[in-house]
């Protein structure tokens, strides 16, 4: 049976994951475990394949290229489904002839699947999706690619080999948890642009791999910055995330069932050779796959919790937003006086965690004190948050209100003249403005709404008609006008007036561009690629609109004199042009032909400021697409000089600008949409902000340690290497910098490293897993920076992460290796000359991950803690003091868990732990009682999947304090310590891309503790001097 749709179906492509080469990993993260001595990484023997797709010259490709065949009709995926629920062996059978080698993966899929496997689903369920994501060695096509290009053949008869498995397969992706909508990637090494039109329906009918994180999918690793890309943007409303059950079980993959159908919304190109493709999954009106049993869902219902309507057209911030965010926290209390404890340890920017989706934010004296408020608006939750400042520059726990549907944008003003500031708010999904009268006290009235336009973008207050009162203007990006509002005396407005502007106006400002003392309006529009100028008449009423064109894409807007001629210009960042255009007024009105400056891809947010104390006014804008902050400083009469740019965080898109520091310098602050953050660069008055020390290694460096491996009296780094299978050396020099490397090469995929003096020579020696070869290698130290050779020593199966202690109480340093696909640990007792006895090995949870050491009962013998990812609990091993441990016991903790260490945070001369949960975003913080068993864990937000972990007095008041690297967010975040157990909130500076190992020394000789990151997708290193006082 066929089913025509009357639209685009993907069919017979490389789109589908199928016939791929191996060049081309999906993207992901290799999550590297740092327990204060070791990380580890777990990449096996080939990448995941399915993330990105190359087009290559192969004849077998060259009839799969028309990614679009518009004739194909395929019929929906049904019969499957009648067949009977059976292990993986059994499913697979029917293929056994059809795919090379299948019995072999079936047997590793079902090795690899922990006991009892994640989400309640069954052994063989697991499998059956850890099978699909395994990739064939050699030139033999992996079940994935073979399924896939079946799915998208006619006639359906052909599919039906794959029935058991499909059964199979779709009953295990369909008990997993409903992604909620969230708009994924997937990236294509062609140029598609000309087959996806917008308003086009499309459907994908093989299963289709997506990601989440957009900056990794764009690193030279995967789709690269060369060549002819395309990237599709997908608002997906039922995929599921397969981490947990995949062979990569650290790749950020998102899986699309077949018969995914959904509508071409937009599309551009943000560079040459570069093309996005907006796409919107819909529930299809027919049958295009058949549930695989009767009674499951596989679209979310109407107001299902896991569907939370986002787009890809994430708010803006234009114009002047007003958020200020401290760089400095609040004084702790301690043996240092407020004014003398140091808050800023790094030069680094600083993050601060606001609410959900965070889009616009503003700044009051919302309690009529002296103390400065924001205000943030948080489109998913159609929330309003209000933190309280201290007067210090940090901020309280927020108060929640809710308002309209979408709220995108938020502004401050005294709209009712009473001396109290309130809140002018534009919801986005509602088509309505939201007033918030403020009391004075830091509450606000009852919520009003305004009926306005389409899907209002910004809105803006003045005094259009020369009453005394403010009014409002917003625009309204679906029926391209703008509303005007006028004021009553009470606070209230009157019934909107629409005025025509261009086509999807997207910001506005207003000035006095003609000098008539009344003020005018200009709008960007986006889709029209124009400027649109009103002239104000002085009682609230516009003339017609004048437009000016601009290059394409025309987005944030706002106006300044330039060139210091008191007529007021205008400067607009043009998203598909990846340009600033600068227009100078005449002062009546007209504006000169725009000049344009290359900035980053896809400028979101734009502002004028004077960031280099020249009394000229420069520009900045961030730019959502790579991440970055442009700044053109300006030469005084109009124009400006090329840009300069800073990396700053995932997915920019608002920045503000003023004095946090309290330095007369100018610094920024920008909202990082992902993340949930306020990012603060500070200025240091020479064109510049603070910035990274990066150092080149080798390919996805995944651990490092400090030490001084040359006798010289400086700190030197060691770094392994995960796919050179190398490790790096880097001596050190008295000024925190580093000398050329020296490489050793080591087993197959090492994974986490330490250096401790094996053979008591007083010389350190260095210990390295080896992922591949189920090893550990030790290379004894020749005390001057060089090492012998590598011996190797067998342990559990997948090593991961490592500690040395002497737990035999023989003088001698023993090793304890967590074996991740063993769900056991490996103990090796050392025979005091560099090699070891036979591994002895204790079962522990699934997926142990992280292992520390330390006395956690205060008996005088050595404990053990392991993370167990998948099972998300922590195993408590009791030791006996001769080598040798008790049966586990087992804590609930979060989910996935990564590293832990152990540490008196409290001073009570008991141990305590504290955890990275990568899924929650935290920390959890247990104390211990002193006999071997913890207290309720508290938990602290950081940022995406934090992973490494330090505990130092990083601000030098004698109290400890949490260093946490965020794989997903590059980024570090510092939670400053209170000496009883208990972190203030996190401040965060920018690392490089997939920041996997974390160690601190003191680099540089000052006596401060600083901080080296390795990136394991950026290959290189990030040292973070501390400059407290």
């Amino acid at each position: 049976m066929t089913t025509d749709h009357n639209q685009f179906e993907l069919h017979e492509t490389t789109f589908g994951d199928e016939f791929l080469n191996d060049q081309q990993p999906i993207l992901g993260k290799d999550m590297e475990i740092n327990t204060g001595l070791s990380k580890s990484l777990n990449r096996l023997e080939t990448r995941n394949n399915r993330g990105v797709e190359v087009i290559p010259n192969d004849l077998i490709l060259k009839q799969m290229n028309n990614i679009n065949d518009i004739t194909a009709n395929l019929g929906p995926i049904t019969e499957y489904a009648q067949e009977p629920l059976v292990s993986l062996t059994e499913a697979c059978a029917p293929l056994i002839t059809t795919i090379d080698n299948l019995s072999v993966y079936v047997q590793q899929a079902l090795k690899e699947t922990p006991n009892p496997p994640p989400d309640k689903l069954t052994i063989d369920e697991s499998a059956a999706i850890r099978l699909y994501t395994l990739e064939w060695e050699g030139k033999h096509h992996s079940l994935y690619s073979m399924l896939n290009h079946t799915l998208k053949k006619e006639p359906r008869e052909k599919l039906r080999p794959y029935f058991k498995y499909l059964k199979l397969f779709l009953t295990a992706l369909t008990k997993l948890t409903c992604v909620p909508s969230l708009v994924i990637w997937r990236g294509v090494t062609k140029d598609l642009s000309g087959q996806f039109p917008p308003g086009t329906s499309v459907v994908w009918w093989s299963f289709t791999s997506c990601t989440t994180s957009l900056p990794v999918l764009k690193n030279n690793m995967y789709l690269g910055d060369d060549g002819k890309r395309t990237l599709f943007s997908v608002e997906a409303i039922n995929s599921r995330d397969v981490r947990a059950h995949s062979h990569f079980v650290n790749e950020d993959e998102v899986l699309l069932l077949p018969g995914t159908q959904m509508i071409v919304q937009s599309q551009f190109s943000p560079a040459p050779d570069l093309y996005i493709i907006h796409l919107k999954q819909i529930e299809p009106e027919e049958v295009l796959l058949e549930p695989p049993f009767p009674g499951v869902c596989l679209y979310p219902k109407i107001g299902r919790a896991c569907y939370r309507k986002k787009r890809f057209i994430i708010p803006v911030c234009l114009l002047t937003i007003i958020i200020i965010v401290a760089t400095v926290l609040g004084a702790v209390i301690g043996h240092k006086s407020p004014k003398t404890i140091c808050q800023r340890p790094f030069e680094q920017s600083k993050k601060y965690s606001v609410g959900s989706d965070p889009s616009y934010a503003a700044l009051g004296h919302f309690r009529n004190n002296r103390e400065i408020d924001v205000a943030v608006t948080n489109r998913d939750v159609n929330t309003v948050t209000i933190l309280f400042g201290d007067g210090q520059g940090a901020f309280k726990y927020p108060w929640l209100y809710d308002i309209g549907r979408g709220p995108i944008s938020v502004l401050s003003y005294d709209l009712n003249n009473d001396k109290k500031m309130d809140l002018l708010i534009a919801n986005q999904y509602n088509n309505t403005i939201s007033v918030l009268l403020g009391q004075g006290n830091g509450s606000f009235q009852a919520i009003q709404n305004y009926d306005v336009g389409r899907q209002p973008m910004y809105a803006i207050s003045a005094d259009f008609n020369n009453d005394g009162k403010l009014d409002i203007a917003v625009v309204n990006s679906n029926d391209s006008t703008v509303s005007i509002l006028l004021a009553n005396a009470n606070g209230a407005f009157q019934t909107p007036t629409n005025y025509a502007v261009g086509q999807t106006p997207s910001s506005l400002v207003s000035a006095d561009f003609d000098n008539d003392h009344k003020l005018d309006l200009a709008i960007a529009n986006f889709d029209d690629n124009t400027i649109s100028l009103l002239r104000g008449n002085g009682d609230g009423s516009f003339r017609t609109q004048i437009k000016y064109a601009v290059p394409p894409g025309p987005y944030s807007i706002i106006s300044s004199d330039f060139n210091s001629d008191n007529k007021m210009d205008l400067a607009v960042a043009n998203q598909k042009d990846n340009t600033v255009s600068v227009l100078l007024g005449n002062g009546a009105g007209d504006f000169q032909t725009p000049t344009n400056y290359s900035v980053g891809q896809m400028p979101w947010s734009l502002i004028s400021t004077e960031l280099d104390n020249d009394n000229k006014l420069d520009l900045a804008v961030v730019s959502y697409a790579d991440s970055s902050l442009s700044v053109l400083h300006g030469n005084g009469d109009g124009t400006f000089q090329p840009r300069k740019t800073y990396i700053v965080g995932k997915y920019p898109y608002c920045i503000a600008a003023g004095d946090f520091n309290n330095d007369k310098i100018t610094d920024v602050a920008i909202v990082l949409y992902t993340n949930q953050l306020v990012t603060v660069l500070l200025g240091d008055g020479n064109r510049s902000f603070s910035s990274q020390l990066n150092y080149t290694v080798g390919r996805y460096p995944a651990s490092v340690t400090v030490a001084d491996f040359n006798s010289d009296n400086q700190s030197d780094l060691a770094v392994v290497n995960y796919r050179d299978d190398t490790v790096n050396l880097l001596f050190g020099n008295t000024n925190g910098s580093f000398q050329t490397q020296t490489s050793y090469t080591v087993g197959n995929y090492p994974a986490s490293m330490i250096s401790i003096d094996l053979n008591a020579d007083t010389k350190l020696d260095l210990v390295v897993t080896n992922q591949h070869n189920n090893s550990v290698c030790t290379m004894i130290g020749n005390g001057n920076g060089t090492f012998q050779a590598p011996k190797y020593f067998g342990v559990g199966e997948l090593p991961r992460s490592i500690t040395s202690a002497d737990f035999s109480n023989d003088t001698k340093l023993d090793l304890a290796v967590t074996n991740y696909n063993g769900a056991s640990i490996s103990v090796l007792l050392s025979n005091g000359d560099g090699t070891f006895e036979a591994a002895t090995n204790y079962e522990v949870g699934s997926g142990p991950w992280s292992i520390i050491s330390a006395d956690f009962n205060n008996d005088k013998k050595l404990d053990l803690v392991v993370t167990n990812y998948f099972v998300f609990t922590i195993s408590v091993l009791l030791g006996y003091g001769n080598g040798s441990f008790q049966t586990s016991t087992d804590y609930t903790v979060g989910r996935y868990l990564a590293s832990v260490i152990a540490v008196d945070f409290n001073r009570d001369m008991n141990m305590d732990l504290a955890i990275a949960n990568q899924w929650d975003n935290m920390v959890s913080v247990l104390l211990g009682n002193g006999n071997g068993t913890f207290q309720l864990s508290r938990t602290y937000a950081v940022g995406r999947s934090p992973d490494s972990m330090i505990a130092a007095d990083f601000n030098n008041d004698k109290k400890l304090d949490l260093a946490v690297i965020n794989f997903d967010d590059q980024s570090l975040s510092l939670l400053l310590g209170d000496n009883n157990g208990v972190f203030s909130f996190q401040s965060i500076y920018p690392t490089g891309t997939g920041p996997s190992a974390l160690k601190s020394a003191d680099l540089n000789n000052d006596n401060k503790l600083d901080l080296v990151v390795t990136n394991f997708y950026d290959s290189d290193l990030t040292v973070l001097l501390n400059i407290c006082d």
